[in-house]
Parts: C-alpha cells; sequence; structure tokens
C-alpha cells in the first residue's frame, strides 16, 4: 500500500493541574513573550515548514509555530498495529491532488453551519491551517479519517459524560496523531498527551510498568474531566483549550496582559482573540487548528479527499489477572499476535501485567478469552523464569569466607576498641579483697594506679573492701 503521511498533529504541553478556584503557574515549556501582531485583515501568511510568518503591510512580521506533530517523521505512524492492519485504500474513492478553491465567504458560511457549541470563527490564520490540511496533509487527512473509527466511540461517551462539547473528540486528533503511546518533547504522553503530574491528579497510574495515559478509555475520561475543570475556571471554550495546551497560568497572564492594555478598564477581554497577541507562539497557532481540523473534518469530500477504508477490528473482552503476566506468556501458549496485544493494551509499558501488586485488567480477543480461562495455568508458566526475571526471595551464599575488620576506630573517649568487640568485652571489674590496695590492684590486673582512678573516679588511696571497682 502506498504510505500515506499521518494528519497534521499537535503536542501539548499539559499544566500542572488547578482547582477550580484558582489557576497555577504556567508550564515551562513556554517563554513569556509579549510579541504583539497587528491583525489587519490584508496581512500576507507565508507558508514555511515549520512556523507560519505572518507580515503586514508595513513589513512587521509575527511567527507562528506549527505544532510540533507537523515536523515528525510519519512513516512510522503508518506502521502502528491498527493502521496497518485495519486501514486499507478504498477501491471506488481515491484522493486525488485536486484541490478546489473556494471564496472567503463561503469558508464562513460553512463554518458558521457547523453544529458546534464552540465559536468556530474565520480569519486568515484560520485560513492559512485550513489551506494546509487541505492541501500539503491532504493524505494525512485521509488517513485521519479512517483512523478516527477506532476512538470516536470512545472520546464521545467521555465527552458526554462530562458534558463536554463533542467537537472536543478531535484534540487527540491534533495532539497525538491517535497514537497512544506518543510522547512528545516534553514528555505528554497518550492519545490526550497528559503531563505526568497532571494525569496522576486525575487518577492515572503511572509507575515503571504501568502508564495509564496510554489508556484510551481512562485517558479519554480524565481528559473529558479535566476539560470540564477549566471551563469552570474560564467560561470560555476557546480559553479552554487555549489553556489544555499552554497552561492555565499562561492564559490568565495574558488576559491580564490584555486587561492592563485596554484603556477601557470595563472591556471584556476574557476572549481568545482579544488575548491572542499575549499568547505563547505555538498557542496562537491552536485554536486556528482546531478550528481547522473541525472544518476539514467535515467538508473534506469538497476538497476531494477519501477516507482510508476501515475494517473493524475483532470484538474484545476484558479478564481480570491476579498474578504478574508476560504478554509474551499468552502469545506463546495462544497464538495470538504479541503487537496486538501490545496494542490493545498499551498502557503495559514493559509488556508486563502487574497482577501480583493489584488485579489488573488484560484484554483480548472475544475468541481468545475462553481459551486464555482454560488455560491459564500453561499460561502463567509459560518462560516464566526468562520472562519475570524479577525474584520475590533470595538466599544468601554461605560458602564464602566472612571477613572481619581490624581496623581501629577512635571512640567518644579517645579510647580506641577493635571493630565487632561488644561493650561488654572492653570492661571488667573486680572486688575489692581486705587488706587491697590499689597498686595491688593494678599489678594483679596489669595496668596502672593511674588508671584505676580514672576508670573509678578515685581520689588519694583510700578503698572499701567489699566494693566493686573497674579495672579495664
Amino acid at each position: 500500500m502506498k504510505k500515506y503521511i499521518l494528519m497534521m498533529t499537535m503536542m501539548l504541553c499539559w499544566p500542572l493541574m488547578m482547582s477550580a478556584q484558582a489557576v497555577i503557574e504556567e508550564d515551562e515549556e513556554f517563554e513569556d513573550e509579549e510579541v504583539v501582531v497587528d491583525e489587519d485583515e490584508d496581512d500576507e501568511v507565508i507558508d514555511e515548514e515549520d512556523e507560519l510568518t505572518v507580515t503586514d503591510q508595513e513589513g512587521n512580521e509575527e511567527v507562528i509555530d506549527f505544532p510540533e506533530a507537523m515536523t515528525y517523521d510519519l512513516d512510522s505512524l503508518m506502521n502502528l498495529y491498527m493502521a496497518k492492519t485495519y486501514l486499507d485504500l478504498d477501491a471506488d474513492c481515491q484522493t486525488t491532488a485536486e484541490n478546489p478553491t473556494f471564496s472567503r465567504e463561503e469558508y464562513i458560511e460553512r463554518l458558521r453551519r457547523m453544529p458546534t457549541v464552540m465559536e468556530m470563527a474565520y480569519n486568515d490564520v484560520v485560513q492559512q491551517f485550513i489551506d494546509r490540511y487541505s492541501g500539503r496533509l491532504r493524505h494525512s487527512v485521509s488517513m485521519m479519517l479512517g483512523a478516527s473509527n477506532f476512538y470516536m466511540p470512545i472520546f464521545e461517551e467521555a465527552l458526554e459524560a462530562y458534558g463536554v462539547p463533542l467537537e472536543l473528540r478531535y484534540l487527540p486528533i491534533i495532539e497525538s496523531a491517535l497514537n497512544p503511546k506518543a510522547v512528545s518533547r516534553v514528555g505528554a504522553t497518550g492519545l490526550w498527551q497528559f503531563m505526568l503530574t497532571t494525569g496522576r491528579q486525575y487518577g492515572l497510574e503511572v509507575n515503571s510498568l504501568v502508564d495509564e495515559r496510554r489508556d484510551p478509555t481512562k485517558a479519554s475520561y480524565a481528559a473529558a474531566r479535566y476539560l470540564r475543570d477549566l471551563y469552570r475556571v474560564f467560561g470560555d471554550w476557546n480559553l479552554v483549550i487555549a489553556a489544555y495546551n499552554c497552561g492555565p497560568g499562561n492564559v490568565d497572564k495574558a488576559i491580564h496582559r490584555a486587561q492592563a492594555a485596554r484603556r477601557d478598564s470595563a472591556a471584556n477581554v476574557k476572549d481568545y482573540w482579544h488575548i491572542y497577541p499575549y499568547l505563547p507562539r505555538e498557542t496562537r497557532g491552536y485554536v486556528p487548528a482546531f478550528i481547522a481540523a473541525n472544518y476539514i473534518m467535515t467538508y473534506y469530500s469538497l476538497h476531494n479527499i477519501c477516507p482510508l477504508r476501515t475494517r473493524l477490528p475483532q470484538k474484545t473482552d476484558t479478564i481480570v489477572v491476579n498474578q504478574d503476566l508476560h504478554l509474551a506468556q499468552v502469545a506463546g501458549v495462544l497464538g495470538t499476535d504479541i503487537d496486538m496485544l501490545r496494542s490493545l493494551n498499551p498502557q503495559y509499558r514493559r509488556d508486563i501485567v502487574p497482577g501480583h501488586a493489584k488485579p489488573s485488567a488484560l484484554k483480548l480477543p472475544l475468541s481468545d478469552v475462553s481459551r486464555f480461562i482454560d488455560n491459564q495455568d500453561s499460561i502463567f508458566a509459560f518462560n516464566a523464569a526468562e520472562l519475570l526475571t524479577k525474584r520475590s526471595e533470595v538466599a544468601i551464599n554461605d560458602n564464602a569466607p566472612t571477613f572481619t575488620s581490624k581496623r581501629k576506630t577512635t571512640t567518644r573517649r579517645g579510647r580506641t576498641a577493635r571493630r565487632g568487640r561488644s561493650t561488654a568485652s572492653r570492661s571488667r571489674g573486680v572486688t575489692v579483697r581486705r587488706g587491697d590496695t590499689l597498686s595491688a590492684i593494678a599489678r594483679r590486673n596489669g595496668t596502672t594506679v593511674a588508671k584505676l582512678r580514672k576508670l573509678n573516679g578515685i581520689r588519694g588511696n583510700n578503698i572499701q573492701a567489699g566494693k566493686k571497682i573497674r579495672v579495664k
């Protein structure tokens, strides 16, 4: 099959989560910028490889970063299991190189007709992203239209559960190219590109073996809840997805800067297009790209783009395991493709299901569930010593000689003692006999009168018969 380039994506920089009452500081990835752009409608946009440069009639320029994923080597995404297994060219409809042109008024009307809660406004920057989708990335759109069948039902159920607009189902497309294992340059992971701290705050488990940011279902519900919380703070969906990209702290700061720049203090600046000049460069392109993605997903046929044909994957079911299991054990006994198991269970980072730590879910093709249950003893035993190498108990080698150090250590009082000898073995006392003197006791015990006095706090030579004194 001819390789197509996957759709234009955006990798986000997830902020640390804030409560509905407060906004946190911005993520460190974005610089504190104050580049102002003239919003003249006659601006000319120059399409470069990694950025858009907006130049007005006076020669002033503003650079808008394309999303990180637009510069990826996307051939590797074509080798994802779901893409190479379930997507094919449609013999009845093939995407052509011809991209019709339309008037400005036609684009405005189409965006206006879209059944969305979110505002889908038109301007020159939005047009440039529409042109990129319908032009250079038209084969990406073809791929994306086919691949969206895998995940859109999950996204829509999660968004609906939290009362979030369904048009936000296209965020994972521009964030991760629908790759549940995608990792951005700053560590954002999964379909929804959660940062580590934010993911954990929304209940996603992340450790050395498990990363639930890669779990399509759990991550989708966490993202829907996060988007709902952002809306409770900003009250505007375009500001919400701007905060989703650069962090709520950056958006809050941009609002305050825009307010300070307005002479009319009563003017409402809680609007994405009003605070646009005060946002980080990538975020200035984020909302326009999102609007363009909604447009091209709706009107792709008008641009002679055909979706790839999708063959729906096998039906699956989930079983719970209570001991550690390697995916290679399942593949070895059941003869299941291990790449398929990885695709169904992307949250397991090292192919190990840590059932011993807690009951863990394993998703299997429906036809393999009963086979797993019937053969689970054989599965858990298959190559366990080679695949599950972490030991729970180890024996100490008793055959090796034990060496004792003879090095002396100095005590607090300046006395020296051999390491390993107890306090009891270093001190000894004797009972004073009738007629004993300090000199006699010192001679019998190999010490001196001065040492006896020091050990026992004796002044002079008087000692009492029957009492014990220390001699060592």
